[in-house]
């Protein structure tokens, strides 16, 4: 029997409604259940072929939990340690790297120095040339953390007066400056499994409970076509990121999708929020994923999903990789040099040169 575990925190409609999915339509020898934690032992594997992350993001010892399930074969989903390196600016690089349209967008130093530190510690950084980063950017603006996400410490600028009242607010948070995008649409995005996208009208200026009571404005063919970029797109950040389970936002302007926001590992999938249809299509994709991966999961064995950018030659459907020093790449041994041929030994009757004489010593005088 291999057992699916949903780990979650204070969401009450998704959870259930997995479980209950994935035990109506699963094979006999795959159950689902939530997570149940008691002691946890290094190099233990936990009673579960795949979890589900919901929550680590906020409970760092669930976290830790799930890198030692992963060590020992758990698929969890989505891949504990990417999740604890992965932060908005990079996500936002790489999408240049991959050719999805992004907002301009600056990294800032944190606007008081970090814990035990001091002014010779940011001996490497110059002073910040502000006038020449407003005008790459311009107003309006956002500010926000570079890393994290639930819309905390956002801010909007209309100028730099505001930047800098903002700024002065953000102790010790480093910081992102991104243009603002003055859109015709928005979409959220879910991605599972890499391969099945469902795209969502969105309005990010409604209340949360009407943020999915909209319609897609672009219509006919330059509608068609916007969704296929948009899917593409979708598909192309997931690979990178290797996300299992994500949502990738997009603000349409002049007809082009700017990724806004695509590092969102634990989406929202209220009910309450989503609105039934879309409910309904994340936990049939959910349950669907997470079967297949059960069926898949080798115990023992490496059963993580990595981006093409960590594993650029492993395929996200690729058979799971042994946790051995054998995959080890092996260095390639040196060749041994070739003996040096030897000289040629002198005829015998070729003359001797003979050994100079040693300078007579000077008579004293």
């Amino acid at each position: 029997m291999k057992k699916i575990g949903i780990l979650f925190g204070q969401e009450n409609t998704f959870p259930q409604a997995f479980i209950d999915r994935v035990n109506a339509k699963a094979p006999a020898d795959i159950r689902a259940e939530f997570v149940k934690i008691d002691d946890v032992e290094q190099h233990v594997a936990p009673d579960y072929a795949v979890i589900i992350d919901r929550i680590s993001q906020d409970v760092p010892f669930y976290r830790a939990y799930l890198k030692n399930a992963a060590l020992m074969g758990t698929a969890v989903i989505n891949n504990p340690f990417w999740w604890s390196a992965d932060e908005k600016f990079f996500n936002n690089a790489l999408a240049v790297r991959l050719g999805v349209p992004v907002p301009k967008t600056l990294l800032l130093p944190s606007k008081e120095r970090p814990s035990d530190t001091g002014e010779n510690s940011f001996r490497n950084l110059n002073m910040m040339d502000w006038e020449k980063a407003f005008a790459h950017i311009g107003f309006p603006a956002y500010m926000k953390p570079h890393s994290g996400g639930g819309w905390k410490s956002v801010y909007k600028l209309h100028s730099p007066d505001d930047f800098f009242r903002a700024y002065a607010e953000t102790g010790q948070l480093v910081m992102l400056l991104q243009e603002s995008v003055d859109f015709t649409d928005y979409f959220r995005c879910y991605c599972i499994g890499g391969t099945e996208v469902l795209i969502m009208p969105y309005e990010p200026r409604n209340e949360p409970h009407l943020r999915y009571a909209t319609e897609m404005k672009t219509t006919g063919e330059a509608g068609e076509k916007l969704l296929a970029t948009m899917k593409e797109y979708v598909l192309k950040l997931n690979e990178g990121l290797g996300y299992d389970f994500n949502t990738v936002e997009f603000a349409v302007r002049d007809g082009i999708p700017l990724a806004i926001d695509f590092g969102n590992p634990a989406p929202d999938a209220d009910i309450n929020s989503v609105g039934e249809k879309n409910f309904e299509w994340v936990v049939e994709a959910a349950a669907n994923m997470a079967i297949a991966r059960a069926q898949a999961q080798k115990p023992g064995q490496d059963n993580l999903t990595w981006g093409t950018f960590v594993h650029p030659h492993r395929a996200r459907s690729g058979a799971p990789t042994e946790f051995t020093m054998a995959n080890a790449p092996t260095p390639t041994p040196k060749k041994p040099a070739a003996p040096k041929a030897a000289a040629a030994p002198k005829a015998d009757g070729a003359p001797k040169k003979p050994a100079a004489k040693k300078p007579a010593p000077k008579k004293p005088e």
